[in-house]
């Protein structure tokens, strides 16, 4: 009788179980929005090719201006024919779609905010995700009297030659260790004294 009640229970345990894997199965949702390209392929794409853009070329009809301040600041001033996209809201639905739609009519989206800085967040995290059709607008935006005033900014630029660094670094990596030479203790040597023999007391 017990043998019988230990077996239904293992059966009623094991139904339960698959019960529980099925409705996780059934209730799964892929994210919807994935890395495409890690870290390390987007850094050096972009170390590549030239990603900024100059406030004189940004009337070439592929590009399509997006600021991603908030839509007070943009309401205050911005670009002819800019979108707002602020950064806190660029995965949203509408945004999303936006992005979707550029990248398949082959346009070019260039970010800017007040700083390349400040629009660098929002590039890198949207390029990760496999818009790889941005750039960066090489501006610098302030206020004078209420009114926006657009400066072109100039990008420092590595004068550093990258490959040629990360070819040294693997370089140095593989050089052979030189073994250390192992140094055996000096044995001290005590000499051993030999005891006098004292001359035996008394005697006749």
């Amino acid at each position: 009788m017990k043998e019988l009640e230990k077996t239904k229970r293992i059966s009623i345990a094991s139904t339960l179980f698959i019960l529980a894997i099925l409705i996780g199965l059934l209730t799964y949702k892929r994210p919807k929005d994935t890395y495409a390209i890690n870290v390390n392929q987007t850094l050096e794409k972009i170390t590549n090719d030239h990603f900024f853009v100059t406030l004189e070329s940004i009337n070439t009809p592929d590009y399509v201006l997006i600021d991603i301040r908030s839509q007070n600041e943009f309401d205050k001033g911005h670009l002819e024919n800019a979108i707002n996209v602020h950064t806190p809201d660029i995965l949203n639905k509408a945004n999303s779609a936006l992005f979707k739609e550029l990248k398949e009519s082959n346009k070019i989206g260039v970010l800017y905010g007040y700083t390349p800085q400040e629009a660098n967040v929002p590039f890198m995290f949207l390029y990760q995700l496999g818009y790889d059709n941005l750039k960066l607008l090489t501006i610098k935006n302030n206020y004078s009297q209420n009114k926006l005033i657009t400066k072109t900014c100039d990008i420092e630029k590595l004068e550093a030659d990258i490959s040629a660094f990360i070819n040294q670094s693997v370089k140095n990596s593989k050089v052979k260790e030189i073994p250390k030479r192992i140094t055996r203790p000096v044995k001290k040597i005590i000499p051993v004294r030999k005891k006098k023999k004292k001359v035996p007391e008394g005697g006749c």
